[in-house]
């Protein structure tokens, strides 16, 4: 009885997130997500996704929200509980990761950043150029970009990605950026016209081009 207490006191349970919001490249806004240099072993030195440890009178969107903060200073506009990954050699010691997912605002990023003193070791990294991270991370990463993107096409998870009000062409460049490919803006139009979910405004935004409508999502 000794033994089977000893092995379930040595598994610890840990809670990490996969953030992504649109950052600014040199040939356009890319779909990134920010990673941690890891301070200690193992695999000191190398790229990590953001978390830390549950604790145990901690529920865990708090902590999945609290690890984010103290690891990259972000507060997410969006996050949702991802999978639980629990392979038994996915790290030295026994470790279960239960991983969120996130959406960031790319206008707070910055914000966020210097009103809490972003830590050092932080760097945004274009999601699909990631290097090699330490343990399972970049399968967690792979898993959370597959997820984005294939519920991207059903809901409104677009929100997460951008202001509250928005043109059509600003949403289209969304969709593209996340998808990763072109789309015809005639038909990407008439799809969301019809949809429920967008709600027009009675604001403009004007620029070199004739004024275009401001949406918002309803809700």
């Amino acid at each position: 009885m000794s033994d089977e207490t000893g092995e379930h006191d040595a598994i610890r349970v840990a809670v990490s997130a996969v953030i992504f919001s649109l950052r600014s490249a040199q040939d356009g806004d890319r779909l990134m997500l920010p990673l941690v240099r890891r301070t200690r072993d193992p695999h000191r030195g190398m790229w990590a996704l953001p978390g830390g440890w549950l604790d145990p009178a901690e529920d865990l969107d708090a902590a999945a929200s609290r690890t984010l903060a103290e690891t990259t200073a972000l507060m997410p506009s969006y996050l949702e509980q991802l999978y639980t990954f629990g392979d038994v050699d996915r790290s030295p010691t026994r470790v279960v990761s239960i991983v969120y997912w996130a959406l960031l605002r790319s206008d707070l990023v910055d914000a966020q950043r210097s009103a809490a003193g972003a830590p050092e070791n932080v760097e945004w990294f274009d999601v699909d150029d990631l290097p090699a991270l330490a343990f399972d991370h970049n399968r967690i990463a792979a898993y959370a970009l597959d997820r984005l993107r294939n519920k991207v096409g059903y809901s409104t998870i677009a929100a997460g990605l951008l202001p509250d009000e928005f043109t059509l062409t600003e949403l289209r460049e969304v969709y593209e950026t996340v998808l990763g490919r072109r789309l015809d803006p005639s038909n990407f139009r008439r799809l969301l016209e019809g949809s429920d979910e967008l709600v027009p405004t009675e604001h403009f935004r004007t620029g070199k081009h004739r004024p275009a409508r401001l949406y918002r999502y309803h809700g």
